[in-house]
């Protein structure tokens, strides 16, 4: 238990505190209206036409910060707060999801890899946690090291995300320059918010990739407490 503590807690609380974080960042920074008065949609929409893309579709989910783009669906997914919204944080939201869909029409190599991700990492950490806990408990190491490689698979998923979304985020900052949406002296606000959206991805990753070398710890012998 102790190494545990040591080793996973640390970037288990680290990935709660960024979750907190981009909730603040996001409350604060929806409090502050851009001039050019444009919405989620309507930044989501100009992003579209803008870089050509005709066959998605944008539309309203439910939740909060529930934004996504649904490559399968060809939708950028928006809630209300987004897609009605008329702030830094609404327009830096919809942009980035925007910046989801033009890396699909790209063919944005991570993406792509990321997908084909989706299928086996779905399988792969359904079967980890039981594998590995009934390897511990039979003492059948191969059981155990059979969990831990499908666990691996999603800390190599987190991995492969984090190209994914900065890059979104990069390409929602250098169109929102650009295209008058959002001013110069509005724009750390849009950053602001994509950090600290990008942070929980990162955090995220950590935590899993500490739970993955306490596993493989265990499974080595090296700890027995």
């Amino acid at each position: 238990m102790l190494t545990y503590l040591w080793i996973v807690v640390p970037f288990v609380l680290l990935s709660l505190w960024a979750s907190a974080r981009v909730r603040g960042t996001f409350h604060r920074f929806s409090k502050v209206p851009i001039r050019s008065g444009f919405s989620g949609l309507q930044t989501a929409r100009a992003m579209l036409d803008g870089a050509g893309i005709r066959d998605v579709a944008i539309e309203a989910v439910p939740g909060m910060l529930s934004d996504h783009y649904d490559p399968s669906a060809r939708a950028v997914r928006l809630s209300e707060d987004i897609l009605h919204g008329r702030s830094a944080a609404a327009v830096a939201v919809a942009a980035h999801e925007v910046g989801h869909a033009i890396q699909h029409a790209q063919g944005y190599a991570p993406m792509a890899w990321r997908a084909q991700l989706v299928p086996v990492v779905q399988l792969g950490s359904s079967l980890a946690m039981p594998m590995m806990l009934a390897g511990f408990l039979l003492s059948i190491g191969g059981l155990v090291w059979l969990g831990i490689l499908g666990f691996s698979l999603a800390v190599l998923f987190h991995l492969v995300t984090l190209p994914v979304e900065f890059d979104a985020s990069s390409r929602a900052i250098r169109v929102l320059e650009r295209s008058g949406i959002v001013a110069a002296d509005e724009m750390p606000g849009v950053r602001k918010t994509l950090f600290a959206a990008g942070f929980t991805y990162v955090a995220a990753a950590l935590a899993a990739a500490a739970q993955l070398a306490y596993f493989v710890l265990q499974a080595s012998g090296g700890s027995r407490d």
